[in-house]
């Protein structure tokens, strides 16, 4: 019964007008088109409170009903990285030697990506994001509400606030990622969505020689 429904409660939008607008949106740009996905890490020590920091800010991202369906489990652990690794790397080579189209492994191949990855035990932390796909409450399951789509908001912000932070990243999704939910005991509510290895960039880190998509192909005014 709607009666039964809690109470709307409004309170002051916390909105700030700023100067500068266009050249602020530009600098911004200008920042985040050097992020670039990385896959030769250093072991470098990254402080972790830059890491709860990037966290903080994915978590102020929009999700369906509110409902927050996001997990983010930071990994330093030396041992539970291996584990990680090995895992993912078993993944990753059934993937690249049967599960992938001929199709997928040339787009692949511009990128010289493999089975192997070093980084996940390189980089000093792995940050791994799940999606809560229900809550219980009141001795009741219910779905969490777009969460795919409010996870994925979330990712997107927390890549670019550890850019922000002077980090680099990689967005990995070995499939299937059910061995994340095992080894970090994760409960069968929590999905995973994707890892993330987080650190500095090695001395000598070289990137693929890609090309981003102009303005004029990604947006069309009407």
């Amino acid at each position: 019964m709607k009666e039964d429904f809690p109470e709307l409660k409004l309170i002051p939008l916390d909105f700030q007008t700023i100067e500068n607008q266009i050249e602020r949106a530009a600098a911004f740009y200008e920042n985040l088109n050097r992020r670039r996905t990385v896959r030769d890490f250093s072991d470098q020590a990254v402080p972790l409170e830059l890491i709860e920091k990037a966290i903080l800010t994915a978590g102020t991202a929009p999700s369906g009903a509110n409902l927050q369906p996001w997990r983010f489990v930071v990994v330093q652990d030396k041992e539970t990285k291996r584990q990680i690794r090995e895992a993912a790397e078993r993944e990753e080579y059934e993937s690249y030697h049967g599960r992938m189209s001929e199709k997928w492994l040339r787009r692949l191949a511009t990128l010289g990506t493999d089975e192997h990855k070093p980084f996940l035990e390189i980089a000093p932390y792995l940050i791994v994001v799940f999606r809560i796909n229900s809550i219980a409450e009141n001795g009741a399951t219910e779905p969490t509400y777009y969460s795919q789509e409010s996870v994925g908001i979330a990712v997107g912000m927390l890549l670019a606030a550890l850019h922000n932070a002077g980090l680099a990243t990689l967005t990995h999704t070995p499939s299937p990622m059910k061995f994340l939910q095992e080894i970090l005991k994760r409960p069968k509510t929590e999905i995973p969505f994707v890892l993330i290895p987080v650190g500095y960039p090695a001395t000598d880190a070289k990137v693929p020689d890609i090309k981003r998509k102009s303005l004029g192909e990604i947006m069309q005014i009407v």
